[in-house]
């Protein structure tokens, strides 16, 4: 893939006019008569020419080395491309604009007769038709320089042309131009997008031969009215809103990451893939407005842990039980109440924090930074207080994650566990046997808190969290360094006191205070016997858990995931006989 391909893209993909490279100059697209720049620091004229020879025929390639300009057409998947490069005032400058287009006219009156360039397959990350003369600093590092690597880095944030601007008559799709098709893609992806938030959804689904579903309420729903979405389409919509970045990754590996704004609605995490049957892509929801404690209903003895100097915060639980909402709702606690630096390592970044009381780092892995744990490294050079890191994925970022906590440093940190035990022994698994021992101590002294939560479906609609909350005691602390986790459940559910609450309990809260119906309660229930008493207990009726025989909730017809029954007693003295 040549790296001019990129600024293509963009160009493409916010229907603009031309693009205007000029030695010394940022590079600017031309949309309306007007400017828009796409790089953040001024192209050399080595940075400029190279991404004109990776392009150029050999003729053109030959004339600009002697100075002189080079008129020529080159076609890449975005389609056909006119170049008109020349060297004057002692600057290089060129024009690249659509085959067809305005700036295309231009070019070709200057020169009729123009060589034709196809892109050839990449190989190791290179075009195949010629060989770039020399790696140039990479344009987006300071004063251009400091790095080594042949990358020509694009500004990611260039606004992308709104969707009004984009909605054009239809044609068929045969006749439309690449413009034009990445103009109707745009605003398609736009406007599914907008639906989404109108309807209060979490997620957009497109699969191709699909029409769009959305997550509404915890349940997959297929929109009405939409027709199925085609391949071509999908990879159309999916590079519309795609960084550069991303488009290389997708373009290796089948699949990325990246978030996308619409301006004074939302943001989006976004996740494209290819499968079966072709492109796919899955978008979450991230409102724009940050989420506080209040709105969440977090309560007093959890917010207290946004004022701890020093300590390890685990928020845990499945995927999409609303973990970065609540880390989102504490960080913003902690940007009301002190005065201090914080640091958030995302992948992507969701919500984002304007500085208040404290200064907010965000940093973003893959565009920031190569991984969690590289950046969780460098953040102890960084003069942190707090650090939040999004995922804690492997041993050696566990590892700097709680070595962080135990020098002053308050991090919070995520995993995909159930429960706070299950929490306590997945930190400590990870270890190899010979370390276990040492790090139940350091655990055992850094560990703060955990939160695990998983979200209901409240009555009337929306969702709801129930979340287990274990808090640091001297207690919990002996049973981490003893090895004794398996105690932890009992410790939590004799502290209520204190602010500590198993699962089971927060959801029977919210099953009394007629929030969440008791047979959502039960599916969610990780004990499925204890809810099921618990709840007829206080008056709830639980025959939805019940056998038609009477045989109680952990029958054959108990949720998966439910305990087993246990035999009867005269059944359990004759299997010992």
């Amino acid at each position: 893939m040549a790296q001019l391909d990129r600024f293509l893209s963009v160009m493409v993909a916010n229907g603009a006019d031309s693009i205007h490279l000029t030695e010394r100059e940022v590079a600017t697209l031309q949309k309306d008569g007007a400017p828009r720049p796409i790089t953040k620091q001024p192209l050399t004229a080595q940075q400029l020419l190279l991404l004109l020879r990776e392009i150029a025929p050999p003729d053109a390639a030959q004339q600009m080395a002697a100075g002189a300009p080079a008129n020529f057409l080159y076609a890449n998947t975005d389609g056909q491309f006119a170049v008109a490069a020349s060297h004057a005032d002692g600057r290089w400058h060129a024009s690249i604009g659509l085959g067809g287009g305005p700036a295309a006219a231009a070019a070709q009156s200057e020169a009729p007769e123009m060589d034709v360039v196809t892109a050839a397959p990449a190989q190791n990350g290179a075009p195949g038709h010629v060989a770039p003369a020399a790696p140039p600093p990479n344009i987006g590092s300071p004063n251009g320089a400091g790095h080594s690597g042949h990358a020509v880095h694009i500004d990611d944030s260039a606004p992308a042309a709104p969707p009004a601007a984009a909605r054009r008559e239809s044609r068929p799709v045969a006749a439309q131009t690449a413009e034009e098709r990445a103009a109707n893609a745009l605003a398609m992806m736009d406007g599914l997008l907008r639906v989404l938030v109108e309807k209060k959804a979490s997620d957009l689904h497109l699969r191709c031969g699909e029409t769009p579903l959305m997550r509404i309420d915890g349940e997959i729903v297929r929109l009405e009215g939409y027709d199925t979405i085609e391949n071509d389409l999908m990879e159309a919509m999916l590079r519309a809103i795609m960084p550069g970045r991303s488009r290389q990754e997708y373009a290796d590996t089948n699949d990325t990451d990246f978030a996308y704004e619409l301006e004074g609605l939302a943001r989006f995490r976004c996740n494209a893939l290819r499968e079966r049957r072709g492109a796919a892509g899955v978008f979450r929801v991230i409102p724009t407005e940050v989420v506080t404690v209040e709105k969440l209903g977090i309560p007093a003895e959890l917010q207290q842990l946004c004022h701890l100097n020093k300590g390890l915060v685990l928020v845990t639980g499945p995927t999409g039980s609303g973990k970065s909402t609540t880390l989102c709702a504490l960080i913003d606690l902690v940007n009301r109440v002190r005065k201090d630096h914080v640091i958030t390592i995302e992948d992507p970044i969701e919500f984002v924090h304007r500085n208040k009381q404290c200064m907010i780092t965000q940093r973003q892995v893959g565009q920031h930074t190569t991984s969690f744990k590289s950046a969780l490294r460098a953040a102890l050079r960084e003069d942190p207080d707090i650090i939040l890191v999004g995922e804690l994925r492997d041993l050696e970022t566990v590892s700097i994650a709680i070595e962080t906590a135990e020098t002053g440093h308050l991090v919070f940190g995520t995993l995909h566990t159930s429960t706070a035990a299950s929490t306590v022994d997945r930190v400590i698994d990870q270890f190899s046997a010979d370390r276990q021992e040492q790090i139940r101590v350091m655990l055992s002294e850094s560990l703060k808190a955990v939160i695990a939560q998983t979200l209901c479906a409240k009555i009337g609609g929306g969702r709801v969290a129930a979340r287990e909350v274990l808090l640091s005691v001297p207690a919990i602390s002996n049973l981490i360094r003893e090895g004794k986790t398996f105690q932890i459940p009992s410790v939590i559910q004799t502290s209520r006191r204190l602010g500590m609450i198993t699962l089971t309990d927060a959801l029977v809260e919210l099953v009394d205070a007629k929030v969440v119906e008791p047979r959502e309660a039960y599916a969610k229930a990780l004990d499925k016997t204890s809810i099921v008493m618990q709840l007829k207990n206080h008056g709830h009726d639980v025959s939805f858990a019940e056998a038609p025989e009477g045989g109680g909730a952990a029958s054959a017809k108990a949720a998966p995931g439910a305990p087993a029954a246990r035999p009867a007693a005269p059944q359990r003295a004759a299997a010992r006989k």
